[in-house]
């Protein structure tokens, strides 16, 4: 069901890779990344002050940490990252998988609901479709695990249920299209019975990075087909979003009210009179979202 919803563009900055949207509840500010730039952008709503930092490498995705610091999964290994006053951002490296070779980086990345760090794998040049992505889990106690799921080709479109027992993982690669839900075991933060959750080829656009609401229904950005997608616990879509932009590339819920999702978009690759690609858009679906965990340091 396509279902009307309020969408306003936040801010003029248009990013080549804008990705892993985040809100810190504590500072009410929004938070997110432009990969290929290597920047971290911050936006405070309540003023409309935008400011950036520039990492020494690509980052892809950023979670919160319980000591106020980010945790990042960048373009050789996972790190921490320290925002400070100037326009450098400090990065601390923390660990690598063998398996992340020269042309690859981390992609899609988050915290599961007992404040450990999921990131994967994937290659830079998508176009050769190779399924040398792997999933992996980060703790302090444990460091980086052994791939936890592999054969993939564009790791994507984390998430969890409510109470944390189902993970959502997706492939945004052309030639998968797909996301995936797994049982999870929340105290040993391993997933297992890996299942078709949806089968994107049979909706609009690539599915992309994703959020999770109070009712336990998944939000994926349909890349390439300009849309928000809402599939309820069972698989079922349920609603769809018009976005201005053609390529959305990942949601979070954040505000006050946690009622508000914001929106990054691509603009690399876009349309010569494409206005909107890359742009960042506010969205009130008129439900809740769920707030995320930080990162147990």
């Amino acid at each position: 069901m396509s279902k009307q919803a309020k969408v306003e563009r936040v801010t003029e900055v248009i990013c080549a890779v804008g990705e892993s949207p985040l809100w810190n509840a504590c500072e009410g500010a929004w938070y997110w990344v432009d990969i290929p730039a290597r920047r971290i952008w911050r936006l405070d709503p309540a003023s409309g002050a935008v400011r950036s930092w520039e990492c020494p490498e690509m980052v892809a995705c950023i979670a919160l940490t319980d000591s106020g610091v980010l945790i990042a999964g960048m373009e050789t290994g996972v790190f921490t990252v320290a925002l400070g006053e100037g326009y450098l951002a400090k990065a601390t490296f923390l660990a690598a998988p063998p398996e992340l070779a020269p042309g690859m980086r981390f992609n899609d990345g988050r915290c599961d609901r007992q404040g450990r760090f999921w990131s994967g794998i994937m290659c830079l040049d998508m176009a050769e479709a190779r399924s040398d992505g792997h999933l992996y889990r980060y703790t302090c106690e444990e460091g980086i695990s052994a791939p936890v799921v592999s054969d993939l080709i564009v790791q994507n479109g984390l998430g969890f249920s409510p109470d944390g027992r189902t993970m959502y993982l997706s492939d945004s690669h052309g030639s998968r299209q797909r996301i995936w839900a797994f049982d999870y075991d929340t105290d040993s933060g391993m997933p297992h019975s890996q299942r078709v959750f949806v089968d994107m080829n049979v909706h609009r656009g690539r599915p992309d990075g994703a959020a999770v609401d109070v009712d336990g229904c998944y939000w994926t950005c349909g890349n390439d087909g300009g849309c928000l997608l809402r599939f309820t616990p069972e698989g079922t879509l349920d609603r769809t979003i018009e976005l201005p932009m053609l390529k959305p590339s990942m949601c979070a819920f954040g505000g006050a009210a946690m009622d508000t999702l914001l929106v990054t978009s691509i603009a690399a690759g876009k349309a010569p009179d494409d206005q909107t690609a890359g742009t960042l858009v506010l969205v009130r679906p008129g439900v809740q979202g769920m707030p995320e965990t930080p990162f147990r340091d």
